[in-house]
């Protein structure tokens, strides 16, 4: 049985940010977790500790007229992805 930092999870974050700064900023952050694979899409396979890392910075960074979406499935789940699949989740390293 593994630990809860073996357990991965596939991470789809989605975003409605107006403010052009402050969007850019946001993009920082996802891409030190994941991969982009949409102008407003990020996707990552994290750790419990790295999760919870993500919400932490999501929870000080995020302004009341944001609309930012984080949907957690477990590794076992499905994506299918049908178009251009030029990405890998799996080489995002999380520090």
């Amino acid at each position: 049985m593994e630990n809860s930092e073996g357990i991965k999870y596939i991470v789809l974050i989605i975003y409605d940010i107006t403010d052009d700064k402050h969007r850019r900023n946001l993009v920082k952050i996802l891409s030190s977790f994941g991969i982009r694979v949409q102008k407003s899409a990020f996707e990552a396979r994290l750790n419990k500790r790295q999760y919870n890392k993500l919400l932490s910075k999501l929870d000080k960074y995020y302004r009341d007229d944001d609309n930012i979406r984080i949907y957690r499935l477990q590794e076992y789940e499905e994506v299918k992805v049908y178009g251009t699949e030029d990405y890998s989740a799996e080489e995002v390293i999380v520090i």
